[in-house]
């Protein structure tokens, strides 16, 4: 099978990967990959939560580093896994139809 998907480390989880576009693949196909979606769609919440709990440890560090340089760091790294965050939150709602597979191309 050509398409599949693909581990994306940024977000920990894989991601769609298609070779063509979603309406020239085969029923059984789309309702393949579907399928494997929907098990990582469903694992989005606990890596979000996962992640949230990093925020927070960083958080408690940030309100009790006195060293600028260091609150700059903790600053990045808390916007950083937001970001994460934001983004995961986006392939969750790419749920509807096929248009979290159609953006996709190796």
């Amino acid at each position: 099978m050509k398409n599949t998907f693909k581990y994306d480390s940024r977000l920990g989880i894989p991601l769609p990967v298609l070779t063509e576009s979603w309406e020239n693949l085969e029923p059984g196909e789309q309702e393949r990959i579907l399928g494997e979606w929907e098990t990582i769609r469903g694992k989005i919440p606990s890596r979000v939560k996962e992640i949230e709990i990093q925020i927070e440890k960083k958080q408690q560090s940030l309100d009790e580093e006195e060293n600028f340089v260091q609150s700059c760091r903790l600053n990045s790294e808390i916007a950083d896994l937001a970001s994460i965050i934001n983004d995961l939150w986006i392939w969750y709602r790419e749920s509807n139809g096929l248009s979290v597979h159609s953006r996709l191309h190796a």
